[in-house]
């Protein structure tokens, strides 16, 4: 049974950071893409940022420079260091999963955690 589960969400002032964590469970992990994904009110789902296998990262312009996703792979968990946050980055963020190649879209994933609530004001 896959599990992802995030947590490190919360409300932050503007210029604030936070860093969001998923653990996964159930899964193999090493060997596939992980991704952040968020929801703002109101909108569809979006692509934050992308980490492959070998550890290659691509982010959305949106947040290049400002959010960092990594993984540790001995912890099977996976990071999203997000800094300069802006109140245009207030959304739900989810943790998601897939076999091989990353993709942006939201469909191509497989596994998907609850998701954690980031607020900036």
């Amino acid at each position: 049974h896959v599990q992802l589960v995030e947590s490190g969400g919360g409300s932050v002032q503007a210029g604030g950071s936070l860093r969001l964590s998923c653990a996964a469970s159930g899964y193999t992990y090493n060997r596939s893409c992980m991704a952040w994904f968020r929801q703002p009110p109101g909108m569809e789902r979006e692509g934050v940022a992308v980490i492959e296998s070998d550890g290659d990262t691509t982010y959305s312009d949106s947040v290049k420079g400002r959010f960092t996703i990594s993984k540790d792979n001995s912890k099977s968990t996976l990071s999203l260091q997000m800094n300069s946050l802006k109140p245009e980055d207030t959304a739900m963020y989810y943790c998601a999963a897939k076999r091989g190649w990353c993709s942006w879209s939201s469909g191509d994933f497989n596994y998907w955690g609850q998701g954690t609530q980031v607020t900036v004001s």
